[in-house]
């Protein structure tokens, strides 16, 4: 009995002793918090998953980043730049190039189409390869086609609209591989290329960038972003813009100055409206 009470003896005295060092109370204290701490995190991580099974990865799959039914959506996706319409661009050539009105006059003579013994300015460039075998033709931007043709003239049509306004054109197809509302990543081949009636010698793309249905020289805008095409836009528009009234302060005639009559020109130029009929050039419509 008497060894049992030494033994209980020295077990609380040393118990005792533990007590009294300054860290056991904030080693148990510690030790209690980081156990809460688990224990509240694993509640957490819990109920999240059972409130969001929807979100759980499977097995060799990476996580789910869509809210709901909704996709994600890309916020700060790059800008593209306006590529040729072919995947080799070194081996294709600009067959007739597009028809701009500040150009010389060699070169609106070479951008005109004649069909039928009439003629119309090219509102495109038709592109060709230097072998002059069927390409590939690729979209020259990212975007979603919004209309599918077979036009008897202009052989198959497809358009294919990107944002602001802003679509491309391409004509004189052949094996069409895309339908309306389908979305075309920038270089997926979309047909190969073909004749029309108004190009039958040479297999080839009619292609067009047009902004808010007016055409533009596709040339000036290879290898720039869309964005050039929107900014060139703004700037014309202001530009072209005038103050009120300026346009009749420049009609009116200084103090002391005759007015012109009725049917006469004012430089004096009479029948320059007939010599300019007789240059007017009969377009196809």
């Amino acid at each position: 009995m008497r060894e049992e009470e030494k033994k209980r003896t020295s077990q609380n005295s040393n118990w005792q002793r533990l007590m009294k060092k300054r860290w056991v109370f904030p080693a148990i204290y510690l030790g209690c918090a980081a156990i809460i701490l688990t224990a509240v995190l694993m509640f957490q991580a819990g109920s999240e998953t059972d409130g969001n099974p929807g979100n759980s990865a499977q097995p060799g799959q990476g996580p789910n980043n869509s809210y709901g039914d909704q996709d994600s959506v890309e916020v700060n996706s790059p800008v593209e730049n306006f590529v040729m319409p072919v995947t080799d661009v070194n081996s294709s050539l600009i067959q007739k190039p597009f028809w701009d009105e500040n150009g010389s006059k060699d070169e609106q003579e070479a951008a005109f189409i004649e069909y039928n013994g009439r003629y119309q300015p090219n509102t495109g460039i038709d592109i060709v390869m230097k072998d002059g075998e069927t390409f590939d033709v690729v979209a020259s931007l990212s975007g979603t086609v919004t209309h599918v043709e077979n036009d008897p003239i202009l052989g198959n049509v497809v358009e294919i609209e990107h944002l602001d306004g802003v679509k491309t054109i391409y004509q004189s197809l052949t094996d069409v591989q895309v339908k309306v509302n389908d979305f075309v990543e920038q270089g997926a081949t979309i047909a190969k290329a073909h004749t029309n009636k108004l190009n039958k010698d040479s297999v080839h793309v009619h292609f067009e960038i047009r902004k808010d249905n007016v055409a533009v020289n596709p040339i000036s805008f290879f290898n720039k972003p869309v964005t050039s095409l929107l900014e060139e836009e703004g700037q014309a528009s202001e530009e072209g813009s005038e103050p009120a009234g300026e346009q009749e302060k420049e009609e009116t005639p200084a103090e002391g100055e005759d007015k012109p009559e009725d049917g006469e020109d004012k430089d004096g130029d009479e029948g320059s409206s007939d010599e300019e009929k007789e240059e007017s050039v009969s377009y196809l419509t």
